[in-house]
């Protein structure tokens, strides 16, 4: 078809009034789609680049990983070969067994068998210049011997200072000077989105340095309830890739600073598998300081029971019925329990109240509050803001170590006197001896302890005929006493119990 001149002018003309039309309709639709900008400028709630970062910035991790991998040692661990017993053969060595010295009789007649040595490894974090390693509990516990290995290939047998099974974390120690060792940072400036590097020594690797971002604060994974009845979390979440033999290492911000000690993996195989936990270094640094100064972990209790987290619709009506309240989940801590002689209940606490806010932090999660409560040791007079009834109220209360004590003055010194080491038993000796807890002796020390008759080993399950379960019942049992302790017990594998006076005054 043959088209005039004219034609095609028209034609052209067309499109270029059809292009204009388009253009002004675009940009006035792009206008009213843009209505939150004004006069030019985005809004405070505009999702950008802020503080000064630009799109296609990059990170340089190199000074952070070459300042604090020097810190990070690996943990070797040997537990060695035991006699347990079978069945329900409580503390009972078969007759047979030494005779026939064969394990198979051992199985066959309920009596003790063999668990043959175990080889374990993990990764730690040099906190001192004289060899103050902090690292898991679950990395430590058991084992009859632990050996550290510095990045120069230096190689040290390691003693263990303490052990705290709640937060699973644990203080080791080697016998050096002028060791590189990492600074504290802060995990409370953490934020979501923030670089860090996992640092440690995965599947017997030599150091490794993997990099990730901050998922999530104040995470709860419910397993710490694996090794104590009085678990601690309030982990750190990233991405950084963390495997078997990662745990006790540390994380660190690009500037090098410990932020957190890596503990844990969320994985359906037991390997990575996207998030890995670690547990806030202002957390550890509370921790690491109690146990390197008392043996164990001085800590303050609230003395209240907390809503669940994630409730359901169905589950908020119903504690809003019981409670006669009206709550709205994530704006704080619903009290549903105060409990009788606690710290909460002395304050003014009631069934109902929100916690909001604790020495100034805001609170959202039970997690956040239990981080905040373990930072203070019992005694601690600290401030806190709660919610009753809808109207806003500020308290005061003083944190108890358990329901009606906040004194640790006396059993800390009665506990120097008393030396040696001291250690909650794992459930798993607790359950085959019928028994709820227990106080293993480790290490006899220098004290009034290694001047008894007592072994190492012995299983201590009452003070002065009163029940303990761990450690913090222990100290709790001696600061009773007038300086004369009855400790009861047992020698696992071995008939009968026993009972050994302590003068603390000699």
């Amino acid at each position: 078809m043959n088209l005039s001149f004219k034609n095609v002018l028209a034609i052209i003309g067309i499109s270029a009034c059809t292009t204009l039309v388009s253009i002004w309709g675009f940009t006035r639709w792009n206008q009213n789609s843009t209505a939150f900008e004004n006069n030019g400028k985005l809004p405070a709630n505009y999702a950008s680049f802020v503080n000064g970062i630009t799109p296609g910035s990059t990170v340089d991790f190199t000074p952070a990983a070459n300042a604090a991998s020097p810190a990070v040692v690996h943990i070797k661990t040997k537990t060695n070969a035991k006699k347990v017993d079978n069945g329900n053969q409580q503390r009972q060595r078969n007759p047979f067994f030494d005779f026939f010295g064969d394990d198979n009789f051992g199985d066959f007649f309920g009596g003790p068998r063999i668990i043959p040595e175990q080889r374990a490894s993990g990764s730690g974090v040099l906190i001192t210049a004289d060899g103050y390693i902090v690292t898991n509990n679950h990395v430590v516990n058991g084992a009859d011997e632990l050996t550290v290995t510095l990045t120069n290939k230096k190689t040290y047998k390691a003693k263990v200072i303490g052990v705290d099974a709640s937060s699973d974390l644990a203080v080791i120690k080697i016998d050096e000077s002028n060791l590189p060792y990492l600074v504290y940072g802060n995990s409370d400036d953490i934020k979501l989105g923030q670089w860090v590097l996992a640092i440690g020594y995965p599947l017997n690797l030599d150091v490794t340095i993997t990099a990730g971002i901050i998922s999530a604060k104040n995470r709860s994974i419910d397993i710490n309830s694996r090794q104590s009845d009085k678990p601690l979390e309030s982990f750190l979440q990233t991405d950084a890739a963390v495997n078997q033999g990662n745990s006790g290492g540390a994380l660190v911000n690009t500037n090098g600073e410990l932020v957190g000690i890596n503990s844990a993996i969320m994985s359906p195989t037991g390997s990575y598998a996207g998030y890995s936990y670690a547990i806030p270094v202002n957390i550890v640094k509370k921790v690491v300081t109690d146990i390197v100064k008392f043996g164990t972990v001085q800590r303050a209790y609230l003395g209240v029971s907390m809503a669940q987290e994630e409730l359901s619709d169905e589950q908020i009506k119903k504690l809003e019925a019981d409670l006669n309240v009206k709550y709205k989940a994530g704006e704080g801590v619903l009290i549903t329990t105060v409990l009788e002689g606690g710290a909460a209940k002395a304050a003014g606490l009631k069934p109902g109240d929100v916690i909001t806010k604790f020495n100034g932090a805001i609170i959202k999660t039970a997690p956040e509050l239990q981080e905040q409560v373990s930072r203070f040791k019992p005694g601690d007079k600290v401030a806190m803001t709660l919610k009753r009834n809808g109207k806003e109220m500020n308290f005061e209360v003083v944190l108890k170590a358990k329901l009606g004590s906040n004194d640790l003055s006396k059993s800390s010194k009665m506990a120097e006197k008393l030396g040696g080491k001291l250690e909650t038993i794992d459930k798993a000796t607790a359950d085959k001896n019928d028994i709820e807890g227990g106080v293993v002796i480790k290490d006899l020390g220098t004290g009034v302890l290694s001047k008894s008759r007592i072994e190492k080993g012995f299983v201590i399950i009452s003070v002065n005929d009163e029940e303990i379960k761990n450690v913090e019942d222990f100290y709790e049992a001696i600061k009773k006493s007038n300086g004369s302790i009855k400790l009861s017990g047992f020698y696992p594998g071995y008939y009968g119990t026993y009972a050994f006076i302590i003068n603390l005054n000699d």
